[in-house]
């Protein structure tokens, strides 16, 4: 690792939309930029080699699932999750805060402790406080890690999503004091406060006083449509600090990450194009196309012609709907490796179309395309 320090300049503007760039030891992260998810310290389907040719500059992995496999005795045997997969890229992990959510019926929550789980693999106990969160994401050799939080349903409840929003905040200043000083990784805060503007604000305004080197909207992507989700992003593009990356977690589709970066977001992360991938949906600059109808069994052409990882359009949509007919594993591989693919350069585009000044001709000419 170089001496570098974690930074992030912002580089240039088009209206909302922002290009900058993160430095960490381990390496640049240009922005706007989507982070592959590696939840159990791989990107599924995919060798590492082949991702890093795609364009991806970070990936993000999952502190719950690292905890429970393989465990933090064997990251700290290998000094970390990068020489564990073998990873030269930057990592960032989340905290946790998720799964307490998803997983609440194997959770209980204390305020002192923290979320107390139940393994969902052998019912095994374990309690992850805000401090046990920073020190497991320490021992995965994280590039940047997200303070422990509360991630709420959607809920119109607005007493219930007040109290879950000050126990985030208390969770952050813990997580804050756990982390300490160091300047060659981050730590992130996360807005929460549901559907409701002014608990955003307030959630933004208690982070920002506790001073973190980056803000990540949480509790989005969880059941609320697209208009809602760019509303909050609405209410809150004015108040977040101009000099600090800005990350919209657990998204998305690319209509959802085209109109956060007109909203001023920089980081983006979801399993969509993975997922996707496995289950025979491809992402192109003309639209998606499932590769498993039919219609697909004689066509010679390839899937994308402008897809940037040229091996890819060896082979003909006939051969891959074939794969997928006989669950062949190959199917799963080009599939997602091309979807990881269009996403990075869907990013790289972006990029340059903020640089140009042009980004909003790009927005209005892939919106309701891609």
């Amino acid at each position: 690792m170089s001496k570098e320090k974690f930074s992030f300049e912002l580089l240039s503007t088009n209206n909302y939309a922002r290009r900058g760039k993160i430095k960490t030891p381990r390496g640049e992260v240009d922005t706007p930029a989507f982070m592959p998810v590696g939840t159990q310290g791989t990107v599924k389907a995919v060798f590492l080699d082949d991702l890093v040719k795609t364009g991806a500059q970070i990936i993000l992995s999952n502190t719950y699932h690292l905890m429970l496999r393989p465990g933090v005795k064997i990251l700290e045997k290998f000094d970390g999750l990068h020489n564990f997969m073998n990873c030269s890229l930057p990592i960032l992990t989340d905290s946790g805060g998720f799964q307490i959510m998803s997983l609440a019926k194997l959770t209980k929550i204390d305020r002192d402790k923290g979320a107390t789980f139940r393994s969902h693999i052998d019912g095994k106990k374990y309690i992850l406080s805000p401090e046990e969160s920073i020190k497991i994401q320490k021992s995965i050799n994280s590039d940047i890690m997200m303070v422990l939080d509360e991630c709420p349903k959607l809920s119109n409840d607005k007493k219930k999503i007040e109290q879950s929003l000050i126990l985030s905040i208390e969770w952050a200043q813990r997580s804050k004091n756990e982390f300490g000083k160091n300047d060659k990784k981050a730590l992130f805060g996360i807005i929460q406060g549901g559907m409701f503007d002014d608990l955003r604000i307030k959630s933004l305004k208690e982070l920002i006083k506790i001073n973190f080197d980056g803000y990540a909207l949480g509790g989005l992507a969880v059941g609320e449509s697209q208009k809602q989700m760019f509303s909050m992003i609405d209410v809150l593009k004015n108040e977040l600090p101009v000099n600090k990356p800005r990350y919209l977690m657990g998204v998305g589709t690319p209509s959802d990450i085209l109109g956060a970066v007109k909203r001023g977001i920089d980081m983006f992360d979801c399993v969509l194009p993975t997922r996707s991938g496995r289950t025979g949906l491809a992402f192109t600059w003309k639209g998606r196309i499932n590769i498993r109808n039919s219609k697909y069994k004689n066509d010679k052409s390839p899937l994308d012609n402008d897809n940037q990882i040229k091996q890819i359009n060896n082979y003909s949509k006939a051969y891959l709907n074939h794969l997928f007919s006989t669950n062949e594993i190959l199917a799963s591989m080009l599939l997602t490796l091309h979807n990881l693919s269009f996403y990075q350069e869907l990013m790289k585009s972006i990029r340059v179309s903020i640089e140009n000044g042009t980004f909003d001709h790009f927005y209005d000419k892939f919106i309701n395309k891609i």
